[in-house]
């Protein structure tokens, strides 16, 4: 699985805007574009559609711009990727089609990958926007990470 960076960015962007935002005081693109350095034509994109998503309310004006629609805490990073259409999909099968090869079944490992796919799903989903904001997200994946000695083997 790939994430373009819609979906990176879409979320890159909500984080400042919870970060930055307050219920009552709307952010605006140009500050969001300039402080994570992405073009303010692309964010008016991403937010027309977390907006169609309901996700953000815009508001015009001096002073415009846009506030979380929902608390941080009940906004989830899924629901964010979800809304500018980056699918979240491991398999090469065409979403509706009867399979990936070309005699329309499944290939071998097409449940391995639909699995990851659901777990990738299930992560996200489990992530707020609060979560990121307050970094508890921040070095969970410690198993991986081979070049620090564990905590326990520090301790023997």
């Amino acid at each position: 699985m790939k994430l373009s960076t819609k979906g990176r960015y879409a979320v890159m962007a909500m984080v400042d805007l919870a970060i930055h935002g307050k219920p009552d005081t709307p952010v605006s693109l140009a500050d969001i574009a300039e402080r994570q350095e992405i073009s303010l034509p692309y964010l008016e994109q991403l937010f027309s559609r977390l907006r169609r998503g309901g996700l953000v309310h815009s508001s015009r004006g001096p002073g415009g711009g846009y506030t979380l629609a929902f608390p941080a805490a009940d906004t989830c990073v899924a629901d964010i990727i979800t809304a500018v259409d980056e699918p979240i999909r491991t398999t090469r099968c065409v979403p509706g089609s009867q399979g990936c090869v070309s005699n329309r079944s499944r290939c071998l490992t097409h449940d391995l990958w639909e699995e990851l796919g659901n777990q990738i799903r299930l992560y996200l989903s489990s992530v707020s926007l609060a979560d990121v904001c307050d970094k508890r997200v921040l070095g969970t994946s410690r198993l991986f990470q081979l070049d620090e000695p564990s905590p326990v083997s520090a301790v023997q």
